[in-house]
């Protein structure tokens, strides 16, 4: 049975509409800090924290704004990241994980191996 991902407005619960969930589940398997992404064509906004920044954040296209000013009141002084301004577009994925293991190949790691090499 698959599982279904709930993504909820954080400002008025409303869930985003079936055409604009397979750009949400597509920003679940990337690795992100401190970015804002648009999730089309839904015209959501999406907060990537993470670390300091906090966890992540969705935001319906009437709520962007107050998501902006949410993450830029709260995280604003620890880095210019709560700055960024629009465009948000997606080719910031290029450099996520799922890219990074098509690049390495199956099999690999990222870890040093110690001893010998055969």
């Amino acid at each position: 049975m698959p599982v279904k991902v709930l993504f909820k407005c954080e400002f008025c619960g409303a869930e985003p509409d079936e055409e604009t969930r397979p750009a949400l589940e597509a920003q679940l398997q990337e690795l992100l800090f401190g970015t804002y992404l648009d999730a089309d064509p839904g015209h959501w906004l999406v907060w990537h924290g993470g670390g300091l920044y906090g966890r992540t954040r969705y935001a319906c296209s009437e709520h962007r704004g107050d998501l902006k000013a949410h993450i830029r009141e709260h995280y604003g002084c620890i880095g210019p990241h709560p700055w960024a301004m629009g465009p948000h577009t997606a080719k910031i994925l290029r450099r996520g994980r799922i890219t990074a293991r098509k690049r390495v190949g199956p099999g690999w790691s990222s870890r040093p191996r110690w001893g010998p090499t055969l």
